[in-house]
């Protein structure tokens, strides 16, 4: 494989890589498959024929989840800035290889799905607005947003919603079989019904487990019809960025699922846990494993923001190892 600039960028993001399975290939799993880098491979050169910093987007960093096991409350914290530095590293490192470096746009899902996932507009607005100040605080400025009220702005949220399901989304029943066909789709559709039984589980009392999952497992092709929707619509207002994704992705695909943070659940975000420094580095895990450790809470500016665990016995080491590597 060369040592051109393309790929040298490829192959920083690659050593990031969310994989949905373990790659027969085993340069797959190091990150240097040329069948992987050649669908990327356009992009990145087209950007450096016209000398102008790479573009990423990412769908990413909706709202936090609603459920109280996993996170802090309904504000960005020290998970979101952890992962706002490393995209902003990123984009700085490449620089490394590309002096113009990089620049990524996070296009904000909250408002998607807001109404399906439990989680209120104006939280999500809310979630939203501090994002952007986190951003100015850090100084991220290679990190720039974008949201449903971008595409369609001055309409009310339903409608925005509305719109967006009518010009970019497939039906339902088209979801629901290639989620039945596809192994990668099966993936993706574990992996979200997951999140909403978790979440929808935490909030519900006297209701039986299966009645949950039945109601979730009806929600998470709705999920994923309008999170698909909100790619397409992504992928037609930014056709020439390269794509990456907070979910795990299969090899050769089109989109570069990458981990802003370490931890040892291929499928958490930061707006599904919390940052936990145990000492040796800070990692991504849910607030009742934080909690289960003997964690301590840190305040910020007089808000919730991590826990903390430096000092955890020999005897406790080995569980964080587990929960959180």
């Amino acid at each position: 494989m060369s040592g051109s600039p393309a790929d040298d960028i490829l192959r920083l993001v690659f050593s990031f890589r969310r994989l949905a399975h373990t790659p027969a290939d085993s340069s797959c799993a190091a990150g240097t498959c040329e069948e992987c880098f050649a669908l990327h491979r356009p992009k990145v050169e087209h950007f450096i024929e016209q000398g102008v910093p790479i573009h990423f987007v990412i769908p990413a960093f909706p709202a936090k989840s609603p459920n109280p096991e996993k996170v802090l409350g309904t504000l960005p914290d020290m998970a979101e800035r952890v992962s706002l530095e490393f995209l902003q590293e990123l984009c700085d490192y490449t620089r490394h290889y590309y002096e113009p470096g990089a620049r990524i746009t996070i296009c904000s899902d909250g408002h998607v799905f807001s109404d399906l996932v439990g989680v209120p507009d104006e939280i999500v607005h809310a979630y939203g607005a501090e994002l952007d100040l986190l951003l100015g605080a850090i100084g991220a400025d290679a990190i720039n947003t974008y949201g449903l009220e971008d595409a369609f702005p001055g309409f009310p949220y339903d409608e925005q919603r509305a719109m967006l399901t009518s010009q970019y989304a497939v039906p339902v029943e088209e979801v629901r079989a290639r989620a039945l066909e596809v192994p990668a789709a099966r993936s993706i559709f574990g992996g979200i019904h997951r999140f909403l039984f978790e979440d929808r589980m935490a909030l519900s009392t006297g209701r039986s487990r299966n009645s949950v999952r039945e109601e979730t497992k009806s929600l998470a092709y709705q999920v994923i019809q309008r999170s698909d929707a909100w790619s397409n619509l992504v992928e037609d207002f930014f056709p020439e960025a390269l794509r990456l994704s907070i979910h795990p992705q299969v090899s050769h695909s089109s989109k570069i699922g990458i981990h802003m943070m370490r931890t040892k659940d291929n499928w958490m975000t930061p707006w599904h846990g919390v940052a936990l420094d145990d000492g040796e580095g800070v990692r991504l895990v849910k607030r009742h494993e934080a909690e289960e450790l003997g964690a301590t809470l840190v305040m910020r500016g007089g808000r919730v923001s991590h826990y903390i665990a430096p000092d955890v016995s020999s005897s406790l080491k080995p569980l964080i190892e587990e929960v959180a590597s």
